[in-house]
């Protein structure tokens, strides 16, 4: 069916041949122009592997990626990822904003996160703003966690858009005073 000399022979000019190739052409058996092609990939683009920090790194300043990042090493600034995962022997100094996060070794920082994992060899220093998160026995945590429905925004508070910043304040101050009358707060 193939033969030797038909694959060595140079393809026709792309002036002799037309612009689209057509089912005649394609029946015939005459090699197509190099430059056009109907290869459509059956399979969709596997995702990229992770990023790495090896153990011997010192990143100072910010990453940013809508990948996955695996830091072992020592970062001194902000990261922004999809996927973040802290090893055990990594140190960051700055806050960590991604999707998923996992620490096994040292943030001294905020967090935000939709999905948030402290494992038992984790150590944060600083707040932690997630969506659902998990701590193991034996996690090191210092700092406040406050639950979100959207933590990867930046507002401090789930207020609704347009409110005025005032407008917090009063609903906050009945729960904290003591219930001793029903009187009018406008």
């Amino acid at each position: 069916m193939f033969s030797k000399s038909k694959i060595n022979e140079p393809g026709p000019k792309t002036g002799d041949t037309p612009a689209a190739p057509t089912s005649s052409s394609l029946d015939s058996g005459m090699p197509k122009p190099s430059g056009t092609s109907d290869y459509k990939p059956s399979v969709p683009k596997a995702k990229p592997a992770a990023s790495v920090l090896s153990a011997d790194l010192h990143v100072t300043g910010n990453l940013k990626t809508t990948g996955d990042i695996n830091v072992e090493g020592t970062v001194d600034g902000d990261i922004r990822a999809h996927l973040l995962t802290v090893g055990e022997t990594a140190t960051i100094r700055g806050e960590v904003i991604a999707d998923d996060v996992v620490v096994n070794g040292r943030i001294v920082g905020r967090v935000r996160g939709l999905k948030v994992r402290l494992t038992s060899t984790a150590r944060v220093e600083g707040d932690i703003i997630h969506k659902t998160i998990a701590i193991e026995s034996g996690a090191h945590f210092e700092g406040s966690v406050q639950r979100q429905d959207d933590p990867l925004s930046g507002s401090k508070s789930s207020a609704k858009p347009g409110a005025s910043a005032s407008a917090p304040a009063p609903q906050s101050a009945p729960a904290a005073a003591p219930a001793g009358g029903n009187g009018s707060n406008s």
